[in-house]
């Protein structure tokens, strides 16, 4: 999947929750800037309904300069707001960020000590979107870019 084009026209979402619902392939790369270092995620993430909102759990193995280990997260989803979009949790119930793909693109920021985490958000198409997070501080310059396929099994 080629990376998102600023010109190309996004697919825009009526529900966020609707669309994300389900089972997706992950492929996620990390760098980082300051040491040059870089790695990869491959794993699924099932978004399942449950108490008014989806439970994101994200499983896999990540490979750190060759090293593969295991890797996951869980996150809560939960109607945001306006009508179609989410507000996104840490598994403990801290806020993240909030998520509106109604324009087919998202932009957010998210603090986290000293560190500040922008994302960015787009859908290609019903079954394919991606993240990137520039993570910027003292204790992180990293780039993690993130491509999400529908699973159909």
């Amino acid at each position: 999947m080629p990376f998102p084009d600023e010109a190309a026209e996004p697919y825009g979402v009526r529900d966020v929750l609707a669309y994300l619902a389900g089972s997706w392939q992950v492929e996620r790369t990390a760098r980082d800037l300051a040491g040059d270092a870089a790695g990869h995620f491959s794993g699924t993430t099932a978004f399942t309904w449950a108490d008014g909102g989806l439970v994101h759990h994200e499983s896999g193995t990540f490979t750190w300069q060759g090293t593969a280990r295991p890797a996951e997260r869980t996150l809560r989803f939960l109607p945001g707001e306006e009508p179609g979009t989410a507000d996104v949790r840490f598994a403990d119930g801290r806020p993240f960020h909030g998520l509106d793909l109604r324009t087919g693109r998202h932009r957010t920021d998210h603090p986290c000590a000293l560190d500040l985490y922008r994302g960015e958000f787009e859908v290609y198409d019903e079954d394919h979107w991606w993240t990137r997070w520039r993570v910027a501080g003292p204790a992180k310059d990293l780039i993690l870019t993130t491509e999400y396929t529908r699973r159909r099994d």
